[in-house]
């Protein structure tokens, strides 16, 4: 299944997009209706995306608790966690910078001439409130933390766990046991979920084109080609970072993650994501201990594709409505945006959201953000997709940096008669293996 899933995966994009124009042809005039057909086709996707919320919060706890107590220390953890801070905190200015850069060179927004209304942009911007966001990191509950999702939320708590149970000793042992019963548990029924994948990214792309049609994308082609361009700069500068790390073994990296991007593409949803990198990050030769603690932190503090989305749109809205932007401005703009995003995991459409609080600041027109809803899903896509990408390659680097980086998985096409297994258990015979054996610091 695991060989086939991309192709599956491929397969249900293309008959996606033949089977929305199809419905956009047959029910388009009738909006109403077009609304209805492409709510049934969605129907793939939400159930998709309902199986991977069912498993998120278990698997977030599970592998960040069990990666923490195999750490042995809180050095280790601390190391780990700055170094994962200081990329994010790179990458985040490199994203946000080049987006500034790019929607300035190509200048999308300007000829539109749009008049400013004061109409209401549709966004609520008020659930963007810094001290909010502070707030809300700590859990009041941990069954509400899981119960909503929250990944920032069930990352502390889950800390405050591993910690813990490394700090008692003997003594808890026996619950890292359960525990790690637990990972074994949720990797089973995340292979069973991802089976529902191809299905999801059919139902999705059917959905947004039978309602949308393939014009959209003509209509607004300047403004999301010129985006998707940005987006591949970004890709080039983040897979050379990575290359200066991990060397060849790169390409390596962008052969496993393919599955999880294309996953994070066709459904415009890191979540749908997650547990296919948890995966692949563990065949690529990551070890369970540090994907399980950095990735969830890179889910809420390294969104590389929504901080650069975040930029562009801001500039291009103000070029739309004909404002000169003096460069110091943008960049107070870059440096104000810098912060916001930081608390988009926890905000529902985030990326929309920092952009109309950050417009709203500096006096923009907020209803520019209606303009852009029309194409919003298709950027998102690409945007989703990045941030995905930017996570792999962190977990990744930072593994290198820590000298714990494995050698991958072998391809191999197994004989009928030999016994299965996944990768998910062979890399964890290998990971307690090294527990017992390799005890030296890692510098």
């Amino acid at each position: 299944m695991r060989n086939r899933l991309t192709a599956f995966i491929l397969t249900g994009m293309v008959l996606g997009v033949i089977t929305g124009f199809a419905a956009n042809l047959w029910v388009g005039g009738d909006k109403v209706l077009a609304k209805d057909v492409a709510g049934y086709f969605h129907l793939l996707a939400d159930i998709f995306l309902h199986l991977i919320k069912m498993i998120i919060a278990p698997l977030v706890f599970s592998t960040l608790v069990a990666g923490i107590a195999h750490m042995g220390d809180s050095a280790a953890l601390g190391r780990i966690g700055g170094r994962a801070l200081a990329w994010f905190i790179i990458a985040s200015l490199i994203s946000l910078t080049l987006g500034l850069i790019f929607v300035n060179f190509f200048a999308p927004g300007e000829g539109l001439n749009l008049v400013r209304s004061g109409a209401d942009s549709g966004v609520n911007t008020e659930a963007l409130n810094f001290r909010d966001f502070v707030l809300h990191v700590f859990p009041t509950s941990m069954v509400g933390a899981m119960a909503e999702n929250s990944i920032l939320q069930i990352v502390v708590f889950s800390l405050f766990v591993g910690v813990a149970l490394t700090a008692i000793g003997e003594k808890g042992k026996p619950i890292v046991t359960v525990i790690e019963a637990m990972v074994e548990l949720m990797l089973q029924v995340t292979g069973y979920v991802m089976r529902v994948a191809p299905f999801a990214v059919f139902g999705a792309l059917a959905s947004a084109i039978t309602t949308e049609g393939l014009g959209v994308l003509k209509t607004f082609g300047e403004l999301v080609g010129e985006f998707y361009l940005s987006l591949f700069a970004l890709w080039i500068l983040l897979c050379c970072a990575g290359a200066l790390f991990l060397g060849r073994r790169m390409i390596k990296l962008l052969k496993y993650v393919r599955e999880p991007l294309l996953i994070a593409f066709s459904t415009a949803s890191s979540e749908a994501a997650y547990p296919k990198m948890l995966e692949q990050l563990d065949r690529f030769g990551v070890p369970r201990r540090i994907y399980s603690f950095v990735l969830p932190l890179g889910y809420s503090f390294n969104l590389d594709g929504s901080m650069m989305y975040s930029t562009f749109a801001t500039i291009f809205i103000a070029q739309a409505y004909g404002i000169d932007l003096p460069i110091a401005t943008q960049i107070t703009i870059l440096l104000v945006l810098m912060v916001t995003s930081k608390g988009i995991a926890a905000v529902p459409r985030a990326s929309l959201v920092v952009v109309a609080a950050t417009l709203g600041q500096f006096d923009l027109p907020v209803e520019g953000i209606a303009f852009i809803l029309a194409v919003d899903h298709f950027m998102d896509m690409g945007r989703t997709a990045t941030n995905v990408l930017g996570n792999a390659i962190a977990t990744s680097v930072i593994t290198k940096w820590e000298g714990m980086l494995e050698v991958e998985e072998p391809d191999y096409v197994p004989h009928p008669k030999a016994p299965t297994h996944t990768a998910a258990h062979g890399r964890a015979g290998l990971e307690l293996a090294s527990d017992m054996v390799d005890d030296r610091p890692h510098g």
